[in-house]
């Protein structure tokens, strides 16, 4: 069975136009979450505690896409090296 692997992160952005990072050092990692469903719930509580913020943004990353472990080589490897 594939483990399922979400993180959920957020910051300001420079423009709420584009997903851009005012400040990539001050990016706020919510957590890593076994399923969506609890990923969810993390990304809408801190979309909800920012929602006066319109440069504030939280995403949710499917971390698990980030490596098939069929594929003889995932494009991660690619990167490295």
């Amino acid at each position: 069975m594939t483990q399922r692997l979400h993180l959920v992160f957020g910051g300001e952005l420079v423009t709420p136009e584009k997903n851009v990072f005012r400040d990539i050092s001050q990016i706020h990692i919510v957590g890593m979450f076994p399923d969506y469903a609890s990923a969810f719930a993390a990304w809408k509580a801190e979309a909800q505690r920012t929602v006066d913020n319109a440069h504030m943004r939280y995403f949710i990353a499917h971390i698990h896409r980030l490596r098939d472990e069929a594929q003889p080589s995932s494009s991660t490897e690619e990167l490295g090296s």
